[in-house]
């Protein structure tokens, strides 16, 4: 299987968007958390389904909830650059891309 990695910044927003939903409505946060956990393994198990974009990237967009999985398939791994709410400001995301060109260890 391929090694994924995610970066620093994209875990806190995947905790931080686990603690507004488990906010919201008790165990809706425990929701999201196994769409992300779902969606992070149809991406490992098929990185390249998505298409490619001109910065490097893929995005794979999550069913229940309006986040997408930003991406980059590098090196031999898969490296997780964002868990961003659809909503929020584009392309904010940017400068995390050349932190995610180093080899996967």
């Amino acid at each position: 299987m391929i090694t994924m990695k995610i970066l620093r910044e994209a875990e806190k927003e995947l905790w931080e968007a686990v603690a507004y939903y488990e906010e919201k409505a008790p165990g809706l946060g425990l929701d999201f958390q196994a769409e992300l956990a779902t969606t992070l393994k149809v991406i490992q198990e098929t990185p390249d389904r998505w298409p490619l974009r001109e910065d490097g990237t893929r995005r794979c967009l999550t069913h229940r909830f309006p986040y997408v999985i930003i991406y980059t398939h590098i090196s031999g791994g898969i490296w997780i650059i964002a868990v961003a709410h659809c909503k929020r400001e584009p392309r904010y995301w940017d400068g995390r891309i050349r932190t995610s060109n180093g080899p996967l260890s």
